[in-house]
């Protein structure tokens, strides 16, 4: 059970993404990240994936195809997707965009750290939230 954890990474910008990724893998080396460059392609990984029963999406907002909005809004009116919980990750804390976040049913908003100890905290708060029995 607690080797089938699995963060779904979504995020345009590969130095991002491959940042987040190692942050996970720091917080626990046992974690399986699947990167996406885009909402759509986040949504093909999910559906071809084969469990997501231990699974959290992390979105950036600003990717082009489908943003983390867009990409939110479809996760949760999908019934096969709906119940993985969202994370949403931007550079910006503006109001106006946690709301619409929400709106979208996202389950975090969390702003991006400008460190890789940042990161690593963030990782930690997502598997302690969402992963039973991490510390």
């Amino acid at each position: 059970m607690a080797d089938n954890k699995t963060i779904h990474l979504a995020d345009d910008d590969e130095d991002d993404r491959q940042l987040m990724k190692e942050a996970f893998e720091e917080a626990d080396p046992d974690v399986k990240v699947v990167e996406s460059e885009n909402g759509k392609e986040l949504i093909d990984n999910m559906k071809s994936s084969d469990d997501l029963s231990d699974s959290v999406v992390v979105v950036d907002m600003n990717m082009p195809k489908m943003n983390g909005l867009e990409a939110v809004a479809a996760i949760k009116s999908d019934p096969e997707l709906a119940a993985v919980p969202t994370v949403m990750l931007s550079t910006s804390d503006n109001p106006d965009l946690i709301r619409k976040a929400q709106e979208a049913g996202v389950d975090d908003f969390l702003t991006k750290p400008n460190s890789f100890r940042g990161l690593i905290d963030i990782a930690r708060k997502i598997f302690k939230r969402f992963f039973s029995g991490i510390s």
